[in-house]
């Protein structure tokens, strides 16, 4: 018998039960406390990043103009020793001297740009179109970082490169004036972005500040409702923590232009504070709010982070082996994207336009500022050395610091050892107590497929944990090619955040 009253009767007592469906809901409270554990997670990895990437931004100023001098005082008294080594000069002190001299000419060249006239010109501007030269500046930002590694890698290996070989470039000198277009370019098109904020910053209705961070939260709807993979939440989170930096170094220098403005007056410093809590807040709001839901959306834990910390750490420890491919400001650069050069002649070009030293008393201030970076670099480098090596650690990454790497001159095939090498490493103690890698030789079976070439130019462009791509012409072995990469191997930066390849 149906009626309205046991209808209404049946709704009003009717029952269920959750238990039925434990694994479902256990799962959605599960899905709760990762969203919560995020924000912790999360800022724990960019802290430990935007430090990584300050001590190679400080690289630049301190230690690198100190290994260009000893450079320079090894190839002038050269002939004092004589000629005992086929090499005037070691790899890496070429590289420092490259990079030392492409510093000093884009410093000079920022010269006949004009920053007053920059920041007219753009003030002129209304204000929907400035909104929309920021985003294409920040489009051609990540271009331009994405590209600018393997220019300045191009160079290195060119200027480095066993000179008994067949050549197959351009040369020394072309590759050196491509590097020096692209840092002065770079560097260009960050003082815009620094002139467009600071016109942002200096406007009466705060509209432009507020669309310009208004463009954080697009960044939101165009990532989180993408598929993401662990690798790619990697490339993101990478990406992520440059740009973070690279906005804290923006602000820094609007601040040091408005201050100059205003006479060095500290009462406007607390003009400016607002404002730049508001953009440093919206930041950091929408990286959490953009990572919580992408690992909600594709079911990733709030681990996830503790590996990529670990990935990050263990660039920073195999840099410091003695066999270690490159630099670590270089590895920096690929891992990330962040490329310290361009950033640093900004800075260094709005620091001396902006600051006058005049007198011996100014001169000493200087010295002991640049005593008081050193410090900060070198304690920074020990602080983070000793984190890295507690990360590797508790992820159980020792083993692949001893990995050793298998050359082959370029068309021969050559296997991607690993597990092969794992179990013929033998690990001696010298008097000392060093540890030293001794490499048993390993016959592979005729039989097993060579899916990956390296040549000893890889050697110097990628880190040992680089991304290795395969180039042979044989479709049967692109079958075998896996479609998950490991974390150490996921090292180039791309715009898209969900795709690798």
């Amino acid at each position: 018998d149906l009626s309205l009253l046991r209808f209404i009767s049946a709704e009003l007592t009717r029952g269920y039960f959750l238990e039925h469906n434990e694994a479902k809901y256990t799962e959605r409270r599960e899905r709760v406390y990762t969203c919560m554990r995020i924000p912790k997670e999360l800022e724990k990895l960019m802290f430990f990043g935007i430090f990584l990437c300050l001590d190679a931004f400080l690289y630049v100023f301190t230690l690198l103009p100190l290994r260009v001098f000893l450079a320079m005082f090894r190839f002038i008294t050269l002939p004092c020793y004589g000629l005992r080594d086929r090499r005037l000069l070691q790899p890496a002190q070429v590289c420092d001297i490259l990079k030392g001299v492409i510093l000093v000419i884009c410093y000079f060249m920022m010269h006949y740009v004009d920053y007053s006239m920059m920041y007219h010109l753009i003030r002129g501007q209304s204000v929907i179109k400035l909104y929309i030269i920021y985003n294409m500046l920040e489009v051609a930002d990540r271009l331009f970082s994405s590209f600018g590694q393997d220019i300045l890698d191009a160079l290195y290996w060119t200027a480095t490169e066993p000179k008994e070989r067949k050549r197959a470039h351009i040369g020394v000198i072309p590759h050196f004036f491509m590097a020096v277009l692209y840092v002065f370019l770079h560097a260009i098109l960050i003082m815009v972005q620094a002139t467009t904020l600071n016109v942002a910053f200096n406007s009466h209705n705060k509209s432009l500040l507020t669309i310009m961070m208004s463009n954080n939260f697009v960044e939101i709807k165009g990532s989180v409702f993408k598929k993401f993979e662990k690798n790619n939440l990697f490339q993101m989170s990478n990406s992520d923590i440059k740009e973070r930096f690279t906005n804290y170094v923006l602000l820094l220098i609007v601040c040091l232009r408005n201050m100059e403005q205003f006479s060095w007056n500290p009462d406007h410093l607390w003009v400016l504070f607002p404002d730049v809590c508001m953009v440093v807040a919206s930041e950091i709001a929408v990286d959490i709010v953009k990572h919580a839901f992408i690992t909600k959306f594709n079911d990733i834990t709030a681990d996830v982070y503790s590996e990529y910390r670990a990935s990050l750490a263990f660039d920073l420890v195999s840099s410091r082996q003695k066999n270690a491919y490159t630099d670590y400001s270089d590895s920096v650069s690929r891992r990330m994207g962040f490329i310290p050069l361009p950033l640093a002649v900004l800075l260094i070009r709005v620091v001396t336009s902006s600051i006058k030293v005049q007198g011996v008393l100014a001169y000493i201030c200087v010295v002991l500022f640049y005593c008081g970076l050193i410090s900060l670099k070198v304690l920074n480098s020990i602080v983070l050395l000793g984190k890295s090596c507690q990360y590797v650690k508790e992820a159980k990454m020792e083993e692949k610091l001893f990995n050793p790497v298998v050359t082959a001159t370029p068309g021969k095939p050559a296997g991607k050892q690993q597990s092969v090498f794992k179990s013929t490493q033998g690990i001696s103690t010298d008097e000392n107590g060093s540890t030293s890698v001794t490499n048993q030789p390993v016959h592979q079976k005729e039989n097993t497929p060579s899916l990956l070439v390296t040549s000893n130019s890889d050697q110097f462009l990628t880190t040992p944990d680089g991304e290795e791509k395969d180039i042979s012409q044989d479709s049967s072995e692109l079958k075998h090619r896996s479609s998950k990469k490991d974390l150490l191997e996921i090292d180039r930066f791309t715009i898209c955040g969900n795709r690798i390849d």
